[in-house]
C-alpha cells in the first residue's frame, strides 16, 4: 500500500497537517486532492483539535499542481470538477480552527493558492513564492486571483501573477503574502509554539473571532457589526467567559471546555 500524500498527525489540541510527496516536490495530483478531503472533513469533526499547523515534507512546501496530471486536463474536466477543486481551500478558509501555514523551500502556483486560504503564513528564510500559471496559458483558478488581491493589494497582484515573477521571504513578507519569517530550524518550533498559543485561548472565542474576520474581508461594515453583536451575545452566555474571568482573578490557569 502506497504511502498517504496527506498526513494528519495530532499533538494534543494542535493538528499537524503535512503534504507529503517530497520526491515530486510536492505537486498537487488527483490522489492527494482526494485524501486531503478526508483530512479537511477529519478536522471539522474534531472539536478537540484547537489550531492546525499546515507543513510539507522535505525542503519544498509545493511546487504547485503536477504538470503530468496538468497535460491530460481538458476544458470538460475543469468544468466538471474545478469547483469540488476550489472548494478545498474554502473549507480550508473556513475550517472552525485557525490555520497556520509553514512554509519552506518553493512554494508554487496551486501551493500558494492553498498557503492564502490559511489564516497566518510563517516562512523559512528560504522560501521562494510564485503564481506561474499564466506562462502556462492559464490563469490562477484555485481561488488565487481572488485571495492574492485580497491579501497584497490589486497591484502586487497583477505583478506577481502577469510577469509570472518569484519572489523570495523577504519580499514576500514585505508586501504582505507573508506574516513573520525565520530561520528554516526555527520555522516549525515557531508554528507549533503561535498554534499552541491559540489552542490554549477559550476555543469559543477563537472561532467567532476568525469568523469575524473573514466576515470583514466579503462583508458591509453593518454586517460585520451585526455579527460582532451575535457572536458577543453567544459568548457573554459561555462557561469558558465565566472561566475566564475567575481563573484571572485567582491567577491561576483557565481550563476551558469549548462551551
Amino acid at each position: 500500500m502506497s504511502e498517504k500524500t496527506v498526513l494528519l498527525e495530532k499533538q494534543g489540541p494542535v493538528a499537524l497537517v503535512t503534504l507529503n510527496r517530497p520526491a515530486a516536490l510536492n505537486c498537487f495530483n488527483e490522489e492527494m486532492w482526494q485524501e486531503m478531503e478526508l483530512v479537511l472533513s477529519e478536522l471539522e469533526q474534531d472539536l478537540s483539535v484547537r489550531a492546525v499547523v499546515l507543513k510539507a515534507a522535505g525542503d519544498k512546501f509545493s511546487a504547485g499542481i503536477d504538470l503530468s496530471l496538468l497535460g491530460k486536463l481538458d476544458s470538460d474536466f475543469i468544468w466538471r470538477n474545478l469547483p469540488r477543486m476550489q472548494q478545498l481551500n474554502n473549507r480550508w478558509e473556513n475550517l472552525l480552527q485557525p490555520v497556520i501555514a509553514a512554509v519552506q523551500g518553493i512554494c508554487f502556483g496551486a501551493g500558494t493558492e492553498l498557503v492564502l486560504a490559511c489564516d497566518i503564513r510563517l516562512a523559512s528564510t528560504r522560501a521562494v513564492f510564485g503564481m506561474q500559471e499564466v506562462q502556462f496559458g492559464l490563469s490562477p483558478d484555485m481561488g488565487g486571483s481572488q485571495r492574492l488581491t485580497r491579501v497584497v493589494g490589486a497591484s502586487q497582484a497583477k505583478r506577481l501573477i502577469l510577469t509570472c515573477d518569484t519572489i523570495d521571504a523577504r519580499e514576500a513578507l514585505r508586501i504582505g503574502l507573508v506574516d513573520l519569517v525565520y530561520e528554516p530550524e526555527e520555522l516549525l518550533p515557531a508554528a507549533m509554539a503561535m498554534a499552541e498559543k491559540i489552542a490554549a485561548r477559550p476555543p469559543l472565542a477563537v472561532r467567532f473571532a476568525k469568523k469575524a474576520i473573514n466576515i470583514a474581508q466579503d462583508s458591509s461594515l453593518y454586517a460585520g457589526l451585526l455579527f460582532e453583536q451575535a457572536q458577543s451575545i453567544h459568548c457573554l452566555g459561555t462557561e469558558d467567559k465565566n472561566e475566564a474571568v475567575a481563573a484571572f482573578f485567582a491567577k491561576r490557569a483557565p481550563d476551558f471546555k469549548g462551551r
